[in-house]
């Protein structure tokens, strides 16, 4: 048992931090500014494209600024087959404060609130994060981010990698031009391997790969389409198919006691606002279902109207089943 627990601590360290990590690393030191000491044997490496944009060149106090941060590998970016999984980790010394949307997988980095990083590992590296300036002019502002390019096996190895980028936003009114003002509102600012960044061509097969991708999610979107919507029609037409026969021959569902009818009415009747709250909520709400990176939000909805006009059908043939004539089985 002892050499359980000292193999499980010293193995600790090893582990991927893969909800963000933390401000200091194993140096004590500032993970923004001086970085990362697992991935990659603790070294940065250019493979690592860290890039933000929406940088205005200077500040004016009590404003928000949209930053979209994005980190990626090069040999990804350019077509090849690299990482694919990627976080980051920014801080502007406390000078301001981050606010993100809630749809956005990033928190306040542990042992450091004023600092942000991911949640969890994003697919396509992009997150969009509001910087809110400080009231007052308090000089030149300094930002640094520390992203990290991984491979996702949960572990920092070799082939983890990460850098840091940092730059600055001037104070208010010290850039003055006569140009138009789109030339001086945001920029953007960029660090890793030269080619990646400036020279990406998209290859034929990139090409095709993309095209063979959209191909495949169109059929796929018109399948489930297809499947669900058949689906419904056959259940709406036999159930109309019962009602008509019931009609013609005089016939409809078994005699169901108050005692019993009530109770189930108000139970299918609760199922049914409840489920047409939620539809009607997410119909009209702008934040995606998403799990595991796919939207299924419209399904969501769907599924939910279908549930509320199943459980209204519910109460209606309850009512018919509490003012059918009970037979002899009924009172035996």
């Amino acid at each position: 048992m002892a050499c359980l627990v000292i193999v499980a601590a010293l193995s600790l360290p090893a582990l991927g931090m893969s909800n963000g990590p933390g401000a200091y690393n194993s140096n004590d030191e500032l993970t923004v500014k001086y970085g990362c000491t697992c991935h990659n044997n603790g070294a940065p490496s250019d493979r690592a494209v860290v890039m933000v944009t929406g940088v205005p060149l200077m500040y004016e106090p009590s404003e928000q600024y949209q930053l979209t941060i994005r980190v990626a590998d090069s040999l990804t970016l350019s077509g090849g087959e690299g990482n694919a999984h990627a976080g980051f980790l920014i801080s502007s010394d406390s000078i301001g404060n981050f606010t993100w949307a809630e749809e956005q997988e990033i928190r306040y980095a542990e042992g450091r609130t004023d600092d942000a990083s991911h949640s969890d590992p994003s697919v396509d590296g992009i997150w969009q994060i509001n910087w809110n300036s400080p009231s007052e002019d308090v000089g030149a502002v300094q930002f640094w981010i520390a992203g990290n390019s991984v491979d996702g096996g949960g572990i920092p190895d070799d082939m983890d990698y990460w850098n840091i980028l940092s730059f600055s936003i001037n104070s208010p009114g010290t850039i003055t031009t006569d140009e138009s003002g789109a030339t001086l509102e945001t920029r953007t600012i960029s660090v890793g391997t030269y080619d990646s960044l400036f020279l990406i061509e998209v290859s034929e097969g990139q090409l095709e790969q993309e095209r063979q991708d959209a191909l495949s999610h169109r059929v796929f979107s018109q399948g489930n389409l297809f499947y669900w919507t058949s689906l419904t029609a056959l259940i709406i037409g036999a159930v109309v198919q019962r009602e008509i026969l019931e009609r013609r021959y005089d016939d409809g569902p078994d005699f169901l006691a108050s005692e019993l009818a009530y109770p189930q009415a108000f139970r299918r009747f609760v199922g049914s606002a409840i489920a047409f709250y939620l539809a009607v909520g997410w119909a009209n709400s702008d934040t995606s279902l998403s799990f595991q990176g796919v939207d299924f939000t419209d399904f969501a909805t769907g599924t939910a109207f279908f549930i509320s006009a199943w459980a209204a059908y519910g109460v209606y043939r309850t009512i018919l089943a509490a003012r059918t004539e009970p037979e002899v089985k009924d009172v035996m």
